[in-house]
């Protein structure tokens, strides 16, 4: 080392005093991200979203103000309506969804419930799909960019994204499997970026799987209410085929009938189809509990995009001009994640925070996402929670 001009020799280039302590400082960042994330148990996310899901389905059940309405399509609704009710709204939200209810909740934490004084809001003023999953993926509302459901690309990279450049992945290795063919433009900035099968398409991976050549061709013979969507069964069955068979590090899949089927008027396939998320849930919870790769390493995120009107004529609606549908809810389960199960009297969070949370759950500083807008939910985090 030269004392004259302070001049660094390592290994075969040669560093100057200005060069060589930034150099130092961008090095230590980089450990010390990489011991944060070696102390967290969560090493994989799945992330999991059902459509225009209302808090008060999820947190009462069966809504006794639209469970005999003919204009809200109960009308031969009978048998439903005499395997969900029950006399309080815990033994009903139990009944609709028991796997969520019984064996999730307790597991993790759950936000939400305004009776009970667990607020969650949306931040964007659109109150829609793609404003909505743009504020999950990216921690921000983009209002001035993201005003509706036309397929646009993202104009910011996803939180997914992040994850996949910061842990140098394949786009193999982060995948998103979505009902609705807006995904291609909301998961992600550039095109290619992330494995993405959305809507009516043939899934590439796995490749010679009976399994999901057989979902690939029936998705095509079973349409569904318009050729945005295809049913959920398909894109769930394709993406346990794509966990089981590629072993993704990060997985997104999101549900749409929920929020279809309320857009008919059908609060029977509502409730039909709310059951077959919690079927799904616990599918996907006995597959990750039975694999060496994701048990213990696993944290399961569970949302919603928007919510709707709390009323007869309201419910199958959402946006700037339904009251209350700015109210969703949101699930942690994992490592990392104390067992509080339902939140109550917490300050609100919001949708925004989301994204930021997952960071801080793999480790990662959430403030290195440029323009994130969201904070992490402490008491979603054991370190953090009170």
């Amino acid at each position: 080392m030269s004392r004259a001009g302070c001049t660094f020799i390592m290994g075969n280039g040669t560093m100057n005093r200005r060069t060589f302590f930034p150099t130092a400082a961008a090095m230590a960042d980089i450990f010390a991200t990489q011991l944060l994330a070696s102390q967290q148990g969560t090493k994989h996310i799945v992330l999991f979203t059902s459509d225009g899901v209302r808090w008060q389905d999820l947190f009462t059940g069966i809504d006794p103000k639209l469970m005999d309405a003919k204009s809200a399509g109960m009308a031969d609704a009978e048998v439903l309506r005499k395997q969900l009710w029950r006399a309080t709204p815990q033994q009903r939200r139990e009944a609709l969804m028991p796997f969520f209810w019984n064996t999730l909740v307790p597991k993790g934490i759950l936000f939400g419930n305004a009776e009970k004084g667990s607020s969650m809001q949306v931040t964007n003023r659109y109150r829609v799909s793609y404003p909505g999953y743009s504020e999950i993926l990216t921690g921000r509302a983009q209002d001035d960019r993201i005003k509706g459901n036309d397929n646009i690309q993202n104009p910011t990279p996803s939180f997914l994204q992040f994850i996949k450049e910061k842990q140098s992945l394949s786009p193999e290795q982060v995948a998103v499997f979505a009902s609705w063919d807006n995904f291609r433009y909301s998961a992600e900035s550039i095109p290619g970026a992330l494995f993405i099968n959305a809507g009516y398409e043939r899934s590439a991976l796995p490749k010679n799987s009976a399994r999901a050549d057989e979902l690939n061709k029936l998705q095509f013979e079973a349409r569904f209410v318009d050729d945005s969507s295809r049913h959920d069964a398909f894109t769930f069955g394709l993406a346990m085929e794509y966990l089981d068979k590629v072993q993704p590090e990060h997985l997104y899949i999101s549900f749409d009938e929920t929020d279809d089927w309320a857009h008919q008027r059908r609060y029977d396939r509502v409730l039909e189809s709310l059951q077959f998320f919690d079927q799904a849930l616990r599918d996907l919870w006995t597959y990750l509990q039975g694999s060496s790769k994701y048990r213990g390493t696993t944290t399961l995120v569970l949302t919603t995009d928007h919510g709707r009107g709390g009323t007869l004529a309201d419910f199958s609606n959402h946006g700037p001009d339904v009251p209350g549908d700015q109210q969703i809810w949101a699930a942690f389960i994992g490592p990392d994640t104390p067992a509080s199960g339902e939140a109550a009297n917490t300050a609100t969070c919001y949708q925004r925070d989301i994204g930021p949370t997952i960071l801080e759950l793999l480790g990662f500083d959430y403030r290195e996402y440029k323009g994130v807008q969201g904070k992490p939910i402490t008491r979603a985090i054991r370190s953090s929670a009170a």
